[in-house]
């Protein structure tokens, strides 16, 4: 009897423990919390031990001042870990819901990984946790004047330990939006754009601090950075000089003695200029598309367009000089070991 009620104590244990992470609502929250209230507007009642806390940032933009009835505004959530946003390591990984009191209707592209709420019709949440806390929807307003519009937003910025523990933080934002007619259309242009609003720690939003050694760093990185960039440009300029100068020194030297590339035979010639002559054409082509064009072509870190540019006029001039070379070689007279 006493190890039937073992063995029945230690499947309850290991269910619990299998069901606890259930507890941490990752694919999004429930409608009511605990408490039986709105998990939108009163917050969540199971982590961080039901506390709000200012190291959840919890942001959204492309608010309006004043709706217009059945426009659509696009809004772009973000969720975050304060410590996360000022370099430390912090939470990487939020949730949210948001709710209008089902006054307009949102919508969102599926790829957003967004749902209707869970136990409540109109509002909306995440159908998974995300890694870098960001969301866009689109809210539609009502097809009428409805008078202000009010809006809740819970976001929480989780250590993806699967339960509602102490290092879950969230933050509650709660904004309004004005009917129309409300402002005048002859207000200044900033006056009637889309505003961004914010809850959670000031100093991580306004105030990162740069310390003496990230200053530091800066100035070596961008020291390094000029070296680099001044050693390859005289390096390149310096060979393709010594290059040049040898070609204009050998064709002096030729002409002053009399003397010239080897004899090279037609049907070794032809080929053998048509292939230069290719080879010039692509160069010169890849070398002005590559010019004109304003993007860059990094390489870990460095951009390497200014190189492949020169590189390829460089190529296409010495292929060109190949065909020079080539023609030069086929107008020789033939030699006896030539025609042997």
């Amino acid at each position: 009897m006493r190890v039937s009620i073992g063995r029945a104590v230690a499947c309850l244990v290991i269910a619990a423990a299998i069901a606890l992470p259930a507890f941490g609502m990752s694919a999004g929250p429930s409608a009511l919390n605990s408490n039986a209230e709105l998990t939108v507007k009163y917050g969540c009642s199971c982590h961080n031990n039901g506390a709000t806390s200012d190291r959840a940032v919890v942001m959204i933009t492309g608010v309006p001042l004043m709706y217009e009835p059945s426009d659509e505004y696009l809004f772009t959530i973000n969720v975050a870990d304060s410590l996360t946003l000022s370099g430390g390591d912090g939470n990487t990984r939020a949730g949210f819901l948001m709710s209008s009191d089902s006054i307009g209707t949102f919508s969102w592209d599926d790829s957003e990984n967004l749902r209707d709420a869970d136990g409540r019709e109109g509002d909306v949440s995440h159908s998974e946790p995300s890694n870098d806390g960001n969301w866009q929807l689109t809210w539609i307003a009502p097809d009428s004047d409805v008078g202000s519009v009010q809006f809740w937003l819970a976001g929480n910025s989780v250590d993806g330990a699967g339960i509602p523990d102490d290092m879950d933080y969230w933050n509650l934002l709660s904004f309004s939006i004005n009917p129309p007619g409300t402002i005048s259309l002859n207000e200044s242009s900033s006056t009637l754009e889309t505003r961004t609003i914010s809850v959670g720690s000031y100093d991580s939003l306004f105030l990162l601090e740069v310390t003496d050694a990230q200053l530091e760093q800066e100035r070596q990185d961008a020291l390094s950075h000029r070296v680099f960039s001044q050693g390859n440009l005289f390096y390149w300029t310096s060979l393709v000089a010594l290059i040049v100068g040898a070609v204009f020194q050998r064709e002096i030297l030729e002409r002053k003695y009399d003397d010239g590339p080897e004899y090279l035979a037609a049907e070794l010639a032809y080929p053998q200029g048509a292939r230069r002559a290719f080879a010039s054409v692509l160069s010169f082509y890849l070398a002005v598309s590559w010019a004109s064009s304003d993007g860059p072509m990094n390489f870990q870190g460095v951009d390497f367009s200014k190189f492949a540019t020169g590189t390829a006029f460089f190529v296409g001039a010495w292929a060109a000089y190949g065909v020079y070379r080539t023609l030069l070689a086929s107008r020789q007279e033939p030699k006896i070991q030539d025609i042997l």
